[in-house]
């Protein structure tokens, strides 16, 4: 997984503090550098050669013989995220943390006009709190009623956000498809990410002073960028 600033180079120190997670815009490079002078290049692709040179015939090449190539469309985003709120979660403020996190990707998402769609597991099961569909910054307001508690079924809510995904994606045609997972890790399940989500990042949760090190194996196996929410006081 092709990580970008800070996404692609995670520390290796352990984070703290509920810091803002940031995706990075999607940017369309120009496949070769505008002539200097030409009008509007920045919105425009590399110049197509043959085309040019048909227009251009016998004369000397001018600026109006030239002819580009379309830029690349766009993919909307869609960011799945998958809170785990299981018991173990309640312990040293976890829950209060991630739920902040959580509600920091969905204003994110907003503010950039990307889909959002969010899962909660835990002791009742997996349920979704945010079905896919454009980000709101109303929409972290179902976070605070949200309490933990019971187990981790980390492996079935994987497993609803890849049939969320794949429903998104016959729905909505290409999208660029993001996993964050929100967890401590304290599962003995064996996972495999959502193939559907082409970048994943796990949020580590897991004590810092008796670590288990589960989130930061799981993210070597899925290729997924690893962050850690909590520091050893």
């Amino acid at each position: 997984m092709a990580g970008k600033k800070s996404l692609g180079h995670p520390s290796s120190r352990p984070r703290s503090g509920l810091r803002r997670r940031r995706w990075p815009n999607p940017s369309v490079d120009s496949l070769a550098t505008p002539a200097t002078g030409d009008a509007g290049a920045a919105e425009a692709g590399a110049i197509a050669w043959l085309p040019t040179l048909r227009a251009k015939g016998a004369q000397a090449l001018q600026h109006e013989h030239l002819r580009r190539l379309p830029l690349p469309a766009h993919h909307a985003r869609l960011h799945c995220i998958v809170l785990d709120t299981s018991g173990s979660m309640r312990a040293q403020g976890r829950l209060a943390l991630a739920k902040g996190h959580a509600a920091q990707l969905i204003a994110q998402a907003a503010q950039q006009g990307d889909d959002v769609a969010l899962l909660q597991l835990g002791g009742d099961g997996v349920q979704l709190l945010l079905a896919p569909g454009r980000a709101r910054a109303s929409g972290s307001w179902c976070l605070r009623a949200v309490g933990g508690g019971g187990g981790t079924p980390l492996a079935q809510a994987l497993a609803q956000a890849e049939q969320l995904l794949q429903r998104a994606l016959r729905r909505q045609g290409p999208l660029d498809c993001w996993l964050w997972l929100l967890t401590d890790g304290r599962t003995l399940e064996q996972l495999q990410p959502p193939p559907s989500a082409q970048h994943r990042v796990i949020l580590d949760f897991d004590d810092p002073r008796q670590p288990l090190g589960r989130c930061a194996a799981w993210a070597v196996h899925w290729g997924a960028s690893h962050y850690h929410a909590l520091s050893v006081p």
